[in-house]
This record gives C-alpha cells, structure tokens and sequence, in this order.
C-alpha cells in the first residue's frame, strides 16, 4: 500500500463571496459560503451550470481571490499570497482534475506525468521513481511508454490522475472528471477517487452533475445562486 508523505488538510470557507462586474452591473457569484470540508473528505459538489462550482474551485486553488471573505486550506490563505509564493504552493498542495485530460500528444505517459516534477529540484532518478509509483496507484504500471492516442480515454484520465498525484497534493481538486467516460470507466476513476481518500487521505473536492458520481463521496453538498446547502 502506497503512503502519502503528507498529513491530510481541511478547507475551510469563512463568509466567502464573489462578485464579478458585467456591463457595469454587479454579478453576484457566490454568496456568504461558510463551510469545512474535513482533512481527508471527499466532498461532491452539484449544482446547476453557472452556479459558482468552478469559480469555487478557481478561489480554493487562489486561481481567483473572493470578493470578501476567506478560504484558508490548512493553515495557508492562498489570497495572501504573492504570485511567486501562490505558484510554489500550489504546485507543491493543489492537484487538478479536469474532464478534459490535457496531456501532451507528444509525450509518453510517463513524460506527461513527469512534467509537474520538472519544476522542482530533483534528480532524474527520483522523477522516475516517482512517475512509476503514479502510475501504479493508478493501475497502469506498463504504460509509461505509451503516447495518448494509445490509451483509452479511461487510461488517458488515469494518466492525468496520476499526473494530478505525482506531487503528493494534499487537495485535489476535480472538475467534472468522469464527464466524458463510459460508464465503466467512470466507475473505475471515482473508484481510484475513493483509494485516494481511503489510503493516502487526500481531500477532495468533486463537481459533478452526476448523481451516482456523487454517492461515492463521503458527502454532496448543492450549490445553487452562490449558496451551499448540504444534500441530505
């Protein structure tokens, strides 16, 4: 069993709005969120399309910063960051997961794994053994040599995921990951979700639309006109 070199983080959301400015008028996005997600949750977030899910990802990974309000993951504010600083950190405590998988057609898995390691001071050998690790918590440990359009789209989200855990990030963060899969294969990544919380207790946080998706996170929270209601 693989073990995370990192101890599991909250989230939290103090009074969190954001407001955005369209043809000079006021857009309210989210509105006075105030809620924890717990070190080593894996949250669901639903919610109809414009709903503020992905802004909430965007101001939990300080890729936007609330209007007014807070998100403090672990100890660390994002928002207070400088750019530098921001970089660093979330590169070193945020993943991403995205419906679409981004790799590089021109890269092997293991080259498109290996990239979020290239911004840090390691030796080549320890890239390696870190991609290889990856890939075998996702269950693709033959596949380092493969080029995308040699996996299925379900091996292409694995290689993101392991793209996304090489890190070790204490927070992943998933927007839609199962959107484009077949049913087996979404069964298979919310599965590999589920091993990510259950034995290396990372926190995540998931939209989906998908109500079955969402019953294998621990809790499914609704977000609608900027405000969070818990499904009960």
């Amino acid at each position: 069993m693989l073990v995370s070199m990192r101890d599991p983080v909250s989230v939290r959301y103090l009074n969190v709005t954001k407001t955005y400015r369209q043809g000079g008028r006021e857009l309210p996005i989210l509105s006075g969120v105030n809620f924890e997600v717990r070190p080593g949750e894996f949250i669901a977030l639903m919610g109809p399309s414009g709903s503020g899910k992905s802004t909430l990802l965007n101001v939990t990974a300080g890729i936007d910063k609330p209007t007014t309000g807070q998100v403090m993951v672990g100890d660390r504010d994002p928002a207070s960051m400088n750019e530098g600083d921001l970089s660093d950190w979330r590169c070193q405590n945020i993943g991403f997961i995205f419906q679409r998988y981004h790799l590089v057609n021109v890269l092997t898995a293991g080259e498109n794994i290996e990239v979020p390691l290239l911004l840090l001071k390691l030796p080549k050998e320890e890239r390696r053994r870190r991609v290889q690790t990856a890939l075998e918590l996702v269950g693709l440990p033959d596949r380092a040599k493969s080029y995308p359009k040699q996996l299925s789209g379900g091996e292409e989200q694995r290689v993101a995921i392991a793209r996304t855990i090489v890190n070790d990030p204490a927070v992943i963060l998933a927007d839609e990951p199962t959107g484009d899969l077949d049913t087996k294969s979404a069964q298979d990544i919310l599965d590999l979700l589920t091993l990510l919380t259950q034995n290396l207790k990372k926190t995540i946080i998931m939209v989906t639309h998908d109500a079955n998706a969402a019953k294998y996170a621990h809790r499914t929270m609704y977000l609608h006109k900027g405000v969070f209601s818990e499904v009960t």
